[in-house]
């Protein structure tokens, strides 16, 4: 009898054991899925014809470009790059009259960026749109705020000439429109900015 019992238990063990591997290895699998669904947002962009990393916007970035938005500026702007959202809301922090938006590929950063802006007050100024910048309609916005890179830089330069209003204003960064003549730069480094007034560029031509 005394055998038969030690048997029993023994048996039970195992299978408690074996059930906490198999809870173990479910959790570790799910956690290891997650993490993957997440970084492959991050990581995708790198396999498009042009990537656009997600660096965040330094301090200096930020008031740099403000020093380009009147405070009663009006009308609407556009990150394009929006990344965590912190150049749009921002601008609408800055000038209140303004409506805000970033348009951004990552849905972690554009759920990320809508929390933010409610958290500062501007959720209702402000929106956020997961789209391809390159099929992203422009038309409707006289303020475009651009952190791109050197290589996708003509190409889109062709997408704001030939869609924006003719009186927009461009405020680049990290890197300059190559055909197009800025009204003003902020000369610092890595904080460079470059406006660009289409309505002036309309006069030259």
């Amino acid at each position: 009898m005394e055998i038969l019992n030690e048997n029993v238990h023994k048996s039970v063990k195992k299978q408690s054991i074996s059930t906490g591997g198999k809870l173990l290895i479910g959790l570790t699998g799910g956690i290891g899925i997650g993490l993957s669904i997440v970084c492959a947002s991050f990581v995708a962009p790198a396999f498009r014809k042009f990537c656009l990393p997600f660096v965040p916007a330094t301090t200096e970035q930020i008031q740099n470009v403000l020093r380009f938005l009147p405070r009663n500026a009006n009308g609407k702007l556009l990150d394009i790059g929006s990344g965590d959202g912190r150049i749009v809301v921002a601008a609408a922090q800055h000038a209140q009259g303004l409506k805000a938006d970033g348009v951004e590929l990552n849905p972690w950063l554009i759920y990320y960026s809508r929390l933010a802006a409610i958290r500062h007050g501007v959720g209702q100024q402000t929106s956020f749109f997961r789209r391809d910048l390159w099929k992203f309609n422009i038309k409707d916005y006289n303020y475009v705020i651009i952190f791109g890179v050197e290589q996708m830089m003509q190409d889109l330069e062709h997408k704001l000439i030939s869609e924006c209003p003719h009186n927009a204003k461009i405020i680049a960064c990290r890197f300059p429109l190559p055909q197009l003549q800025p009204t003003r730069v902020i000369e610092e480094g890595v904080n460079t900015v470059w406006f660009y007034d289409l309505n002036k560029q309309n006069k030259l031509s």
